[in-house]
């Protein structure tokens, strides 16, 4: 008789435990939400929507340009909450391909709940991914975006033709990230209106002003390829981080 008590106790006392068990394993997904961000892409001062394989001019060079590749990582997001204490996600390479819509929406994965009055994030790859060799996912050398004679990433690809060209195309293959040939940029966005992280999550749009790299560079009929780290694909680099803007969030 005692050992059935037992034994019916026990059986009691693993249930209850495994109840709890269950209960405290669903806490920290009752305390977050997802996030995810999506890139617009635009043209020109009038912020015209940015197309592959279509015909646009650019307000100053007066270049006709038809874009077929249009790539860029970004990478290491953060969100700033209240109370000044940064949020990261830990992993967070992303690999955007204007020709692929589904690349253009990053799913950030969860954040605590709360209120966030900022965001951070870096246009390319950071320097310790740049010297571990190609790697898997985004960072896979066939993605077609990494040099392995240069040990380092492409962290903008932009190909298209134009007349303007004396090739009549052009191939801009933007990298870097050290010293003066550096074309990695952290981006930081205060927000206007605190955002509130609730159980329904958010979504953060940010723009690219894809007109931006040929600000400094000018006419491609005088310079139409670079394929390798220098000064003018570091002034690339820099008019194109200049064209990331953040629009609101929903």
């Amino acid at each position: 008789m005692k050992s059935i008590f037992y034994t019916a106790g026990l059986f009691i006392a693993l249930s209850l435990t495994s109840c709890k068990k269950d209960k405290n394993d669903e806490t920290p997904t009752s305390q977050s939400a997802n996030v995810t961000v999506e890139m617009e892409h635009l043209w020109g001062m009038n912020e015209d929507p940015f197309y592959l394989d279509s015909t646009l001019v650019h307000p100053m060079s007066g270049d006709t340009m038809q874009f077929v590749t249009a790539k860029y990582y970004i990478s290491n997001f953060k969100l700033k909450d209240a109370n000044g204490n940064w949020h990261a996600m830990p992993e967070s390479y992303f690999l955007v391909d204007v020709s692929n819509p589904s690349s253009t929406v990053l799913n950030l994965g969860n954040f605590p709940k709360g209120t966030y009055t900022e965001m951070s994030y870096v246009v390319g790859v950071d320097s310790l991914r740049n010297v571990s060799g190609a790697q898997t996912g985004a960072l896979a050398a066939s993605n077609g975006m990494f040099w392995s004679w240069n040990s380092g990433y492409i962290m903008f690809k932009l190909e298209g033709i134009s007349p303007q060209s004396t090739t009549g195309s052009y191939t801009y293959h933007i990298g870097g990230f050290s010293g003066t040939n550096n074309t990695v940029a952290t981006i930081n966005h205060v927000f206007t209106d605190a955002m509130t992280l609730d159980a329904a999550g958010k979504m953060i749009h940010l723009s690219v002003n894809m007109a931006k790299p040929f600000h400094t560079l000018g006419s491609v009929s005088a310079n139409n390829m670079i394929h390798m780290p220098g000064a003018t694909g570091t002034q690339m680099a820099v008019d194109f981080h200049s064209g990331f803007a953040f629009e609101h969030f929903h």
